[in-house]
């Protein structure tokens, strides 16, 4: 059996009820959405999606457009890994799909996009890595495009952002080693011009002097987001005199390459150095001392990355218009004995 016609005279219910069953409209009763999928399985019921999508105009798929090189094949626990679960359970409410739209990393993102659009390939976008300048947020507004970044910006004018709270990290990881005695804090950082290391970079500032203690712009350690990285920034640590006597890490797996750095040289973390650390890898589970780190749900972030950016759709914005809004995502700290090495008052 194949047609909507067909399928609507089976269950002698009005077509447009049984299109808006079919495509996960709220207007539809629980009972007769049943009854409308059951069907549609049992009689081999097959939509003409192509003619559907160009009367609507629409695709019904959303776009999540990452950045695609050597660091995020090396990186084996990525992070984007998690959140699409998130972003999966929500869309599959309302039989939209997800694509992943990666941008390889010697393409300039703007021009990237700009053929995305174009070629009208999604409906709407999820964009991450927002540099503190974001010329594709201004393309997405320009298009009409609806979209929810992950990180803010400072392009766009006023657009929805979901954005992880890294200056709560750098403040609360700050205290955390002051209280156990140390002044000589050293930080990792992001190579490239992603705002969340802007906002780390300046949180971990404000904090120093919120202490009394004098930013030293050397002690703030570019690296990849990577286990390569981590094992830069160890190199780069030990190189520095006097030694800082604890370090703060923006990435998760930097934890791995940075232990296995200090280990070489014979420093131990927990012991002769503290280490903080970001978002508990799966990998990182098994570093000893224990990490000490900050974690968060991405099954969670990516379900609400999802509902705000079903909040800026027509077909959607009334269901989700709670989710209208910007939000930090906080991450809970996860005590280890990683950052155990105490000074003396």
């Amino acid at each position: 059996m194949k047609g909507i016609h067909q399928l609507a005279k089976h269950l002698d219910i009005s077509i447009g009820t049984v299109s808006r069953a079919l495509n996960g409209r709220p207007d539809v009763n629980a009972e007769t959405r049943r009854r409308v999928l059951e069907a549609a399985e049992q009689l081999g019921y097959v939509a003409n999606q192509s003619g559907r999508s160009l009367r609507k105009g629409s695709t019904n798929v959303i776009g999540l457009m990452i950045e695609s090189g050597k660091d995020n094949v090396d990186n084996s626990d990525n992070f984007f890994f998690g959140v699409i679960g998130g972003l999966q359970t929500v869309f599959a409410r309302h039989n939209l799909d997800l694509a992943i739209l990666p941008c390889p990393s010697e393409e300039d993102p703007l021009e990237y996009l700009q053929r995305m659009v174009a070629r009208r390939l999604v409906d709407a976008m999820i964009i991450s890595a927002t540099q503190k300048i974001d010329k594709r947020i201004d393309l997405l507004i320009e298009k009409r495009v609806p979209f929810v970044a992950l990180g803010r910006s400072h392009s766009g004018g006023s657009h929805t952002w979901i954005d992880l709270d890294f200056a709560g990290v750098a403040n609360s990881a700050v205290d955390r080693l002051i209280s156990k005695g140390h002044r000589r804090i050293a930080i990792a950082a992001p190579t490239t011009d992603i705002n969340l290391g802007f906002v780390f970079v300046d949180a971990y500032r404000a904090a120093l002097e919120r202490h009394g203690l004098t930013y030293d712009p050397a002690l703030v350690l570019r690296a990849r987001s990577s286990e390569d990285g981590g094992y830069s920034v160890g190199g780069d640590l030990l190189a520095l005199a006097p030694r800082p006597t604890a370090i703060i890490l923006i990435y998760e797996l930097m934890a791995i390459g940075l232990y296995r750095r200090l280990m070489e040289a014979g420093v131990k973390p927990g012991c002769d150095i503290a280490v903080i650390g970001f978002r508990e890898a799966p990998r990182a589970r098994f570093l000893q001392p224990a990490l000490t780190c900050y974690r968060l749900s991405l099954q969670d972030l990516g379900t609400e990355l999802a509902e705000t950016l079903l909040s800026s759709m027509p077909d959607y914005a009334e269901i989700y218009s709670s989710h209208a809004c910007n939000r930090l995502w906080p991450l809970d700290l996860v005590p280890g004995e990683s950052d155990a090495f105490e000074l003396a008052p």
